[in-house]
């Protein structure tokens, strides 16, 4: 049909620029040669016409390629008309009525224009019956005013079949504020409350890239607390074939307001020390893990040597990594880094270079009901793993931790500071001893967007349900941070490290998990009546606020704004050495109440909260 259309359009085209050449004098031109260039021009348009599989695009989808494509089909028709005409029928048919030079180029115009009409036509009717019968209209504020912006208003028009209608764009440059951009008016970001009655807005769209910004965020804010939904769509880009498609339209996660400015770090630090080395991680099928992973394939090291315990989640990491770095060289490693000799073994085949050492068990509640576990994977297995980075000379050793090794007050807490302990402990001997020894290196950082078990899934999970959401009490806070981003600040500090320092990163602001639990909700489109905020209670060593910080601890600045390394006290190497040996000698013996308060002596500021190893405080450190 659409050929046919084509055809009838260039064929009445020529004959109008025809009648226009020779001054619209019918009787003459009948009597001339009219139907011979009418009909050459007819059979030439069509076989170029079908040729170039003008007839094949969908006129809805049509866009400016498809304009390119109009003009090519008549200026090749023109050109190969002019060859036919010159070389064979003019000879044949002694054809000199008519000047044909001016007849096509006249006709390239008309015909080109037209096709073009035709096609935008075809499509504004298309879109309008769309629009007209379209059962729900959403009526959608784009934020910004830029190119991409216009992109977005283009593409959401054309795929949302008539579904979207474009109410206006949000900006806050006055310049152009009540400014008309494709005859959609521009609002300020002020306005976004009285837009929601007077055009009764649907959605916000923003460019998933544009969500770090403050303004940008306090208008994302004001949406959802007016139960404006919104939607991101990904970078021009990433779109498909330059096409925006409806499965790329996504809707805002509470991970996205919670992302910050992108950290900015030396990456040719990173690549000097990690290019043409040979890496261990482990823990690396982990969450964290598998995003060191990521991160040091990127630098080129010799090998990377990923250990973990779990099988699936290392298969999945393993087929992921063979098709992102097909050319990299990974040696994956089933370990338990509890196990000596194993890991020895590990060691002695890979002599590894640089350790990242991010197995743990890190469940608070979990840990508190299995503290001999948590002493065997935190104490144990780090014990384990820097002894044997000592033994086999490896350059920088460094240890994941975690906030809650400030103040603990549960086990996992508590372990992971005596890990902290050790391996700065060791760090005081193997520097004095040799300078060629391992730098222990402990970051620190709270909780990661995305980790496994952590608790935005699990809102998620019990919004789907239908509620209700539990937070264990009103008033519990936490800092976030994502997790490429954490590990950024990971290769940083591990480049940037001398030995010995614990370095803290800048967490943001905490955030009350209460108020995060009421924005998972109206972002899923619901209201604390649908889905209801129930508090079961703090979990046994659960405690309200995360500290980076000993109180009798102090920090320094680095040249990174994000990281700063904490001052803390200095343990006896060979004191520390006994008192884990003994920690781990009550743990092997099966004794849990000696080797908890074990644990208190080594730390004391491990002060138990919610939970049956209070009892084992200290009078004198409960009191404080």
């Amino acid at each position: 049909m659409i050929l046919v259309i084509d055809q009838g359009i260039t064929t009445l085209s020529f004959i109008f620029a025809f009648f226009i050449i020779r001054q619209f004098e019918f009787t003459n031109i009948l009597r001339g040669h009219f139907f011979i260039y009418v009909g050459a021009y007819s059979f030439v348009s069509l076989a170029m016409f079908y040729l170039m599989r003008l007839h094949t695009g969908l006129i809805r989808y049509s866009n400016t390629q498809d304009i390119y494509r109009v003009f090519g089909a008549v200026l090749a028709t023109s050109l190969l008309d002019v060859a036919i005409v010159g070389a064979w029928l003019s000879p044949a048919y002694h054809l000199q009525t008519v000047n044909i030079y001016s007849v096509l180029l006249v006709n390239f115009f008309i015909s080109s224009s037209t096709l073009v009409i035709f096609r935008i036509g075809a499509k504004k009717v298309f879109y309008y019956i769309k629009w007209k019968t379209s059962e729900k209209k959403e009526h959608i504020l784009i934020y910004g005013t830029d190119g991409n912006s216009i992109l977005v208003k283009q593409a959401l028009e054309t795929s949302g079949m008539g579904r979207f209608v474009i109410a206006g764009f949000i900006d806050d440059n006055a310049n152009k504020v009540d400014k008309y951009i494709q005859r959609v008016r521009v609002y300020h970001s002020r306005k976004v409350e009285g837009l929601l009655a007077k055009l009764k807005i649907d959605k916000l769209v923003v460019m998933s890239e544009e969500l770090k910004t403050d303004a940008k965020k306090a208008t994302i804010e004001k949406c959802i607390e007016l139960g404006i939904k919104v939607l991101t769509v990904p970078p021009t880009a990433e779109w498909i074939s330059g096409d925006l498609r409806m499965n790329q339209i996504k809707e805002l996660r509470i991970e996205d307001l919670l992302q910050r400015p992108p950290i900015v770090i030396e990456n040719t630090k990173i690549a000097a020390d990690l290019s043409g080395k040979r890496v261990l991680i482990t823990g690396g099928a982990g969450s964290i893990g598998s995003e060191i992973v990521r991160q040091v394939l990127c630098y080129q090291p010799e090998m990377v040597i990923i250990l973990d315990q779990a099988e699936s989640p290392l298969h999945e990491l393993q087929l992921e990594m063979e098709e992102a770095f097909p050319e990299a060289t990974i040696r994956l490693c089933i370990g338990d880094i509890q196990n000596f000799n194993r890991m020895y073994a590990l060691f002695s085949e890979y002599n590894p270079q640089i350790v990242y050492h991010a197995a743990a068990y890190k469940h608070v509640p979990m840990m508190e009901n299995n503290p001999s576990e948590a002493i065997l994977t935190n104490v144990q297995g780090t014990r384990n793993l820097a002894d044997l980075s000592v033994t086999f000379d490896v350059e920088r050793f460094v240890m994941i931790s975690t906030d809650k090794a400030v103040n603990p007050t549960n086990i996992m807490g508590a372990s992971k500071r005596i890990a902290e302990i050790y391996i700065q402990s060791l760090n005081s001997i193997t520097a004095t001893s040799d300078s060629k020894k391992p730098k222990f290196i402990t970051t620190r950082f709270g909780n990661v967007l995305g980790s496994n078990g952590s608790v935005i899934p699990r809102f998620r999970a019990q919004i789907e349900k239908g509620g209700p959401i539990t937070v264990t009490h009103p008033d519990i806070t936490r800092y976030f941070m994502t997790i490429p981003e954490a590990v950024q600040l990971v290769l940083e500090a591990g480049t940037m490290g001398n030995g010995g320092e614990i370095f803290i990163f800048d967490m943001g602001q905490p955030v009350k998990i209460v108020d995060l639990a009421r924005k998972m909700i109206k972002l899923a489109g619901f209201t604390e009546q649908e889905i209801e905020i129930v508090y079961s209670g703090l979990r046994p060593g659960e405690k309200l606020y995360e500290e980076l910080l000993n109180e009798e601890e102090l920090t320094i600045p680095t040249h990174h704004s994000k990281i700063k390394i904490s001052k803390v006290r200095e343990y006896a190497y060979e004191q520390v050495v006994s008192d884990v040996s003994e920690l781990l000698d009550f743990n092997k013996n099966s004794d849990e109440l000696k080797a908890v308060s074990k644990m208190k002596l080594i730390v004391p500021e491990f002060l138990s909260k919610n939970s049956r190893y209070e009892a084992l405080d200290l009078p004198e450190r409960r009191a404080l």
